[in-house]
């Protein structure tokens, strides 16, 4: 296979470490019968691992030469490759019969955030969703209310998913290395957690706001959305702030805010 170089504007950063590859493996468990999704495949390091044991591999990868590069490495009838960005990707395309879905990746650095939350509006395919990101962007996921990463991204995962951070990895692992630690974690959509929302995109709309201006009493914050009255009403102090409200603060509102429209 022809080693095309990681291109920057695609924030690619190649795994090789066959020690850390082994160790996602085996926090993956990929078996016999799975459909699994990956997203930047790039070389094919994870691919050619997880295409031992599963059925089917759908790898979507935007980098035209790699995308081209990936079927001579792994000739599969297993594996297709979808030259795209997934930023833009339909996953529902890859569902057949209601099947469940495993998705894996490396996300790309520089759009790791904005990946997340369109992969989050597809969460009810997927039963795990293992990811290796920038350990700061993990830690964000992970953090809860009154920490200063606690923000969007944090409410609007642990709202629908089940976190668990499961090691650090450091950048001589990648080529070329980031400049960055990066974590590989695991988030399992929980429809529990995700039926609470009476609308997601209400939801999403209330918590985006509320965080865009973060620093303001959520009276404020929220205004044209929900009124100070209302947020009381939710069993909310309208005179807190986005970074001191539950997750389940946040359902309420949201709900409260779907139900006034």
């Amino acid at each position: 296979m022809n080693r095309n170089p990681p291109r920057k504007r695609f924030g690619q950063h190649f795994l090789h470490d066959r020690n850390i590859l082994d160790k996602i493996i085996a926090a993956i468990r990929p078996e016999s019968g799975q459909h699994f999704v990956e997203i930047g495949p790039g070389h094919g390091a994870m691919t050619q691992l997880l295409i031992k044991s599963v059925d089917a591999l759908d790898a979507i990868e935007i980098d035209r030469d790699l995308a081209a590069a990936l079927p001579a490495l792994i000739a599969s009838p297993r594996l297709t490759v979808y030259e795209t960005d997934a930023l833009s990707f339909d996953f529902r395309r890859l569902q057949t019969n209601d099947e469940p879905l495993r998705l894996a990746g490396n996300l790309p650095y520089n759009i790791s955030t904005p990946l997340l939350f369109h992969i989050l509006g597809y969460n009810e395919l997927f039963t795990d969703i293992h990811i290796m990101l920038q350990t700061e962007v993990a830690q964000r996921i992970a953090s809860g209310p009154g920490n200063r990463t606690y923000g969007r991204l944090s409410v609007a995962i642990a709202a629908r998913c089940d976190i668990e951070m499961l090691f650090h990895i450091r950048p001589g692992s990648f080529t070329p290395p980031p400049r960055v630690d990066s974590s590989f974690i695991c988030l399992r959509p929980n429809a529990a957690k995700r039926t609470r929302i009476a609308r997601p995109d209400t939801f999403d709309r209330v918590v985006k706001q509320a965080f865009g201006q973060r620093r303001k009493r959520l009276s404020n914050a929220l205004g044209g959305l929900l009124t100070a009255a209302q947020i009381e009403s939710a069993g909310v102090d309208p005179g807190a702030r986005a970074e001191q409200l539950t997750v389940e603060a946040f359902i309420a509102l949201g709900n409260l805010e779907a139900v006034s429209r």
